[in-house]
């Protein structure tokens, strides 16, 4: 899969009609399966900690770092120069030579019999998974017009509920009987994303770039589209939303494992797998799919939606979730859940179509990589981290379970600092919205 090194070409107009409907559809299957890998080898490791710990003889601090920073730091860093390749050269491509390295890395975690060994693999992982999102979003840019972004950017964003399900679902199917094999886990996921790297390099043509050639954003140097970009007020308001928000999602996807294990300790594992599963693979993408449909709608007649919807969903879905972590029940601990995973998927949809509209067209891919920078290093970065950092310093005088319930308890802030900058957005997003369209052309 060798790098075309010439240009896509900006089209006069952006005609979404020169793409049959079919095909869209079809290259918007391929990439929600490509993100939906992308986050069955980023998930793998939550449902798996405890087996790891046991295994590897780790704390909790320790798996923090594998499931947090680790992975966040190259994973954030490397992304930045993937995205300018990708507003220049062919986003097919990196998405495949992507796909085909994290795919690799996670089958090489699942050989790893130290901590170090494992630290550096999902090193890789992150690596990888850094020319997954930016150039994707981009491909999906030019294919949808921009009152439909909103939704087809939440169809590929159930990417992540799906490949969330199917990950605890393999893991159900091959850790049932008490047998603790989570490498063999680590390998049945990650070879499967090498043969998906094939489909999708044979199958899908790099289309043209977006945007009219003859707007001023069109003639604008690179670095100049990035300043303009970084002077919008909502596109930073809704980069720290989605990061706050995404704070308490990823610590709390990679640590409920534990909790439950801990929390409940004759629970039935492949039953609970299976659950948490089937609730990712309903609830959470129903919401992802419900946020986008509803935001396109709503944002019609008021632009504002694309914060709104969000912060609604969430003043429902956190209250919620303080509950689930204080309930005695398991049951009703995984219905509370429920609960925040259906309104916490409101925001995936808004947020990356916002990214998208309000980046001057030459810089979408980066516009993206620059979102995911903010987001994985305060979000995928500090939430898995702090909660391990935190409930080991708890445990020697909370004990194991209560050290990370509290913990799990403390993501309540990061939560309301959310709603409350996803607020602030909406009342920015019609004029810089406005302002998109005068400059985009």
């Amino acid at each position: 899969m060798t790098m075309n090194t010439s240009e896509s070409p900006v089209v006069q107009q952006e005609d979404f009609n020169q793409v049959s409907k079919p095909y869209r559809t079809y290259v918007l299957t391929i990439l929600t399966l490509v993100y939906a890998f992308n986050f069955i080898d980023r998930q793998i490791i939550g449902i798996l900690s405890p087996f790891i710990k046991a295994d590897l003889g780790l704390n909790d601090a320790q798996l923090g770092w594998l499931k947090g920073l680790y992975f966040a730091v190259l994973y954030t860093v490397v992304g930045i120069p993937i995205a300018w390749l990708a507003d220049r050269y062919s986003r097919v491509n990196i998405v495949a030579i992507s796909l085909t390295l994290w795919s690799g890395f996670t089958a090489l975690s699942g050989m790893a019999t130290t901590y170090t060994q494992l630290a550096i693999a999902r090193i890789g992982v992150g690596i990888g998974e850094a020319g997954g999102s930016p150039p994707s979003h981009s491909i999906l840019s030019d294919l949808y017009p921009k009152e439909k972004r909103a939704g087809a950017l939440a169809i590929y964003s159930l990417g992540i509920p799906f490949g969330i399900m199917l990950a605890f679902f393999a893991s159900a199917f091959i850790l049932k009987g008490g047998d603790a094999n989570w490498r063999l886990v680590m390998l049945s996921v990650g070879i499967p994303g090498v043969l998906l790297a094939i489909l999708l390099k044979l199958t899908i043509k790099e289309p043209p770039r977006g945007g009219n050639l003859n707007s001023a954003a069109a003639k604008t140097p690179s670095w100049q589209s990035i300043k303009v970009l970084l002077t919008i007020p909502s596109w930073w308001g809704m980069c720290i939303a989605i990061s706050l928000a995404s704070f308490g999602s990823y610590a709390i996807s990679t640590w409920m494992m534990d909790f439950y294990l801990r929390a409940y300790p004759n629970l039935d594992l492949t039953s609970l797998l299976i659950k948490v599963g089937i609730i990712n693979g309903t609830a959470y993408a129903f919401g992802v799919w419900f946020g986008g449909v509803i935001t396109d709608k709503w944002g019609k007649t008021n632009r504002g939606a694309y914060g709104w919807v969000p912060a609604l969903g969430l003043l429902v879905g956190v209250p919620a979730y303080i509950c689930s972590v204080q309930v005695t029940d398991l049951n009703t601990s995984l219905m509370l859940l429920t609960v925040l995973l259906f309104t916490s998927g409101f925001y995936l949809g808004p947020s990356f179509a916002l990214a998208q509209t309000l980046a001057p067209v030459k810089v979408r891919a980066m516009s993206t990589a620059l979102f995911f920078f903010v987001l994985n290093i305060i979000a995928l970065g500090g939430g898995p981290t702090f909660i391990g950092i935190l409930s080991k310093s708890l445990t020697a005088e909370h004990g194991e379970v209560e050290a990370l319930r509290l913990s799990l308890s403390a993501v309540s802030v990061p939560y309301v600092l959310a709603i409350v900058a996803f607020i602030w957005t909406a009342r920015k997003i019609p004029a810089d919205w406005a302002a998109a369209e005068k400059r985009n052309g």
